[in-house]
């Protein structure tokens, strides 16, 4: 088990986090069938290397809806928006629609009281009929939603984020996660993961807890809108080497996992909505029924929702509801227990699970150490106190958060599995499958038995796992992947058999070899896998043909005459073992069924040839049987139908062309949005700027001021009228033409403050500047006068400028162009600072040596003699040393040094080093030799 959990160590962290220098992020996504939340790991300086995204209204989870309204899509919260005013256009629970059959999801619409307009499609599965042109699929409904949640990971990482692991609940099937894998496709998303639920939750549990010292087994219970689970985990803690060190690995591993995919916290408020829909059918008579209006129904359960929360804190909840039905408003009120008598049949049903994983684990009530409680189902406080009592506990543990819990792990996962981010914090895991396999044989000459029926992965098989199986048969035949038990398959699906697979060239394999000699009958090898995201397939088939034949091969007895004289190492055993050939070789083809034999047989040749020459060896053969085994690919074509069929590559191209001009259709929306709002924006700035500041006065005439406020009115106008439908174009233009009147009457504005507070600036600056001067005279004496003076130059030269420039500006207009701004001045300024700088950067020069006092000849003549004989006896002593001295340096030649100090005595005497003028005796002969 130890050695299984290694090779499935997941390193996580949250507390140190380390990244590759290139931008890096990822991010989660927790999809339910009401909300989704979005955590983005992120390594920016400054961060949380893990935070929430939170959407456009600042909420950390956005409603997981998609709108069309008047050929406009709206996402998230716009879509929320116009929800009770239009609910027939707002889709809605897209999650617990994917991958289902058309009357399955009829029926969950009908239940919900949603007005969708839905057909079935080819495979059948559900549309969606937006108008008389538009139809979309499941797939394509639910890639806008994620696509949303996209956009709210760019913006909050601030850069484009493509790797995605996203949650699922456990009960998801086959045809729900290839369904979500092609939505999150069509999304632009990397999917790197799917991971079940309760794994994100127990990541996010164990993350930050240390198990060397004690085991635990915690159950995980969740209880959301449309879904209820309970999870059994067993976290531990192992010895592991990392880097020669023994360190502790905490661990945990999926035991089991039970569910009710039909009961939820929306459960609960449809008691409510049909309760109170009763209360206003009574109160209004005549025989109305409100569940016949879209509109009051969806007004209703929206309020309900409210009322419903409220009764979790308080033991009594108003209704009310402003026009319901017909302008009718509906007041009410209900108590926590009638609301617990309406559900008491759920209370019931949300034990089941929990009590099932228990019966199933064996263990006792006292060997669960934590009950942790997720989802927002389960702040009912009726639902804790049956939990408590079945439990026999007095208190729950609710140590994570119950929203955001399985998102923040999801995104432990993401980034363990990211190229990019690397996480020091480790904790092994072990998920498993929530459903068992098996994989059918049919065919030509197959009877139905226990080889055509095989278990292929048994329930809670770890995630990610290789299968292989192998049949021996000789003709084409089909492969069926089926659930195990009919009595546990995913919500609305009709039959066990989820894919299916026709598998080619086994029939043609098999006649093109039957007529040679076969050592055991031809058989197919099945390899499939079973993915992270707990996707079940069939990667690849292989025909595996085993033939033997007689083959000339070297004979193991050779004669070898004069080997001794020729090559005396190598004895006559050990050149018949290097001529020995393997009998049974594994070959990938026909082509290459020879290509080892012939090899060594050609090494062999080419030895024997060289060695023939000199003592003409005798090589003999033999004949001897050799088994070859054949290895054919084999074709596979999906061949799976029905609504869990994926879509088809022509209908994912037909997806994407329509998701990305609804793409381009919301840009140019948000584009022409944006430009409108910046000219409304400026239409009613710019008045409140003239109706509450008299300065104006001061820049521009009551003429220039009343035609501008004529033009912004007739824009104002434009934009309530003809502007409600004007393009982003036109309102660019609008504000372009609004700008070039206004803004040289701000410019004007802003500088009758401006341009006085430069010149007070300017002059204090040149006050300054005869002082600089001085203390350079003062302490750095050594800078160039002319560079100091061209400072001072530049100074007076400013100075002109600016009293020629006040001047000028004394006898300009208020409501003309100012003779100069105060960005000029500014401009100027700062470029004598930056040769005040220059010169400042200037160093200090170094002081020049003192000239030593000149030598006579006599003690000149003794101490160069006396020079040259050290030199010598320290030449000798380096020429003893040996090339590479001890620390590993290279010295010089000893030839090239005596060459060079022979080379520098040759000098003439008015070359030499001017000690001594008149020709002295050469003595002693060593000094030569130098």
């Amino acid at each position: 088990m130890k050695r299984m959990l290694l090779k499935l160590l997941t390193f996580l962290s949250v507390a140190s986090l380390l990244v590759s220098h290139s931008q890096s992020a990822v991010s989660s996504v927790d999809l339910g069938s009401e909300w989704l939340k979005v955590a983005v790991v992120n390594l920016k300086p400054g961060q949380s290397p893990i935070s929430i995204a939170i959407n456009e209204m600042s909420k950390r989870k956005s409603p997981a809806l998609v709108a069309f309204h008047e050929s406009t899509r709206l996402l998230g919260e716009e879509a929320s928006g116009i929800i009770a005013r239009y609910p027939h256009r707002v889709y809605s629970q897209l999650r617990d629609m994917i991958g289902k059959p058309f009357k399955q999801v009829k029926h969950l619409i009908d239940s919900l009281y949603l007005p969708f307009n839905v057909v079935e499609d080819s495979r059948g599965a559900v549309s969606f009929k937006i108008d008389e042109n538009n139809n979309f699929s499941v797939e394509e409904l639910l890639a806008m939603v994620l696509s949303y949640a996209v956009n709210l990971v760019d913006t909050h990482a601030k850069l484009a984020v493509k790797d995605f692991v996203i949650s699922v609940p456990p009960y998801f099937g086959q045809a729900e996660r290839k369904g979500l894998m092609q939505a999150a496709e069509l999304a632009g998303m990397n999917v790197l993961s799917l991971v079940n639920e309760h794994s994100g939750a127990a990541l996010q549990y164990g993350i930050d807890k240390d198990f060397s010292n004690e085991s635990r087994h915690v159950v995980f219970y969740d209880m959301g809108a449309t879904t209820t689970y309970a999870a059994l985990v067993y976290f531990s803690a192992y010895n592991a080497k990392v880097y020669g060190k023994t360190v502790s690995v905490n661990q945990f591993q999926v035991k089991d996992v039970r569910w009710d995919a039909e009961l939820g916290g929306q459960n609960m408020e449809l008691r409510l909505v049909e309760y109170f829909a009763d209360e206003f059918n009574k109160q209004v008579g005549n025989g109305v029924d409100v569940r016949k209006s879209p509109k009051a129904m969806a007004k209703l359960k929206k309020q309900v929702k409210r009322t419903k929360e409220i009764l979790s804190a308080n033991t009594m909840a108003p209704i009310s509801v402003e026009s319901l039905y017909v302008d009718i408003d509906f007041r009410s009120s209900i108590t926590r227990q009638k609301f617990e008598e309406l559900c008491e049949d759920l209370w019931e049903r949300s034990l089941v699970p929990l009590r099932e994983v228990l019966n199933y684990s064996g263990l006792k009530m006292d060997e669960i150490y934590a009950v942790e409680l997720i989802g927002g189902g389960t702040r009912v406080p009726k639902l804790q106190a049956k939990l408590q009592e079945y439990l026999g506990r007095t208190e729950l543990d609710r140590h994570l958060d119950a929203d955001e819990a399985i998102v923040l792990g999801a995104s432990l996962l993401a980034a363990n599995l990211s190229d990019g981010i690397k996480l020091n914090r480790k904790l092994g895991m072990v998920d498993g499958s929530s459903y068992g396999f098996v994989v059918e044989l049919d065919g030509p000459e197959l009877q139905k038995d226990e080889s055509t029926r095989q278990l292929l992965a048994p329930r809670m098989k770890k995630l990610p796992s290789k299968m292989f199986r192998s049949i021996i048969h000789a003709k084409d035949f089909e492969v069926s992947l089926a659930y195990e038990s009919e009595d546990l398959l995913p919500p609305g699906a009709t039959s066990p058999v989820f894919a299916k697979y026709a598998v080619s060239g086994l029939a043609e394999a098999s006649e093109k070899y039957s007529s040679r000699n076969l050592s055991s009958p031809i058989k197919a090898n099945l390899h499939f896998s079973l993915s992270r995201s707990g996707v079940l397939s069939l990667d690849r088939a292989d025909a595996v043909i085993e033939i033997t034949e007689w083959v000339e091969v070297p004979k193991k007895n050779l004669i070898v005459e004069n080997v001794a004289s020729s090559s005396p190492n190598i004895s006559a055993e050990t050149a018949a073992q290097n001529m020995t050939v393997e009998a049974n070789e594994n070959l990938q083809s026909e082509s290459g069924t020879s290509s080892a034999s012939n090899s060594t047989a050609e090494e062999l040749s080419a030895s024997n040839s060289s060695a023939e020459e000199p003592s003409k060896t005798e090589l003999l053969t033999e004949k001897r049987l050799k088994k070859r085994t054949f290895r054919v690919p084999l074709k596979i074509v999906e061949k799976t139908v029905g609504p869990g069929a994926s879509l088809s590559k022509e209908a994912l191209v037909d997806a994407e062309a329509k998701l990305e001009e609804l793409d381009k259709k919301d840009a140019d929306r948000r584009r022409t949005a944006e430009l409108k709002n910046n000219l409304e924006g400026y239409i009613y700035a710019t008045k409140e700027k003239f109706e509450t500041s008299e300065d104006y006065e001061k820049v521009s005439t009551s003429e220039e001021r009343q035609s501008f406020v004529e033009k912004l009115d007739e824009a104002q106008e434009w934009l309530y009228t003809d502007g409600e439908d004007a393009t982003a174009k036109e309102f660019q233009e609008r504000l372009d033409v609004l700008k070039a009147i206004g803004d040289p009457v701000f410019f004007r504005f802003k500088e009758l403050t401006a341009r006085p507070a430069s010149v007070e600036h300017a002059q204090k600056y040149l006050g300054q500047l005869q002082q600089i001067v001085n203390d350079w005279e003062t302490n750095k004496p050594w800078l160039p006068k002319d560079r100091t003076d061209e400072v001072l130059k530049d100074s007076e030269t400013f100075k002109s400028w600016l009293d020629e420039k006040e001047n000028d500006q004394k006898k300009t207009s208020g409501f003309s162009k100012p003779a100069f701004t105060s960005e000029e001045v500014y401009e100027k300024i700062l470029k004598l600072q930056d040769k005040i700088n220059s010169i400042n950067r200037i160093p200090k020069p170094k002081p020049k040596p003192e000239k030593k006092p000149k030598k006579n000849e006599t003690e000149s003549s003794a101490e160069d003699a006396m020079d040259s004989s050290t030199t010598c006896e320290k030449n000798n002593t380096e020429n003893d040393k040996p090339a590479y001295e001890s620390d590993g340096s290279v010295t010089k030649d000893s030839s090239s040094t005596s060459e060079k100090n022979n080379a520098e005595n040759d000098k003439p005497a008015s070359e030499s080093d001017g000690l001594a003028k008149e020709k002295i005796d050469p003595q002693p002969e060593v000094h030569d030799e130098l």
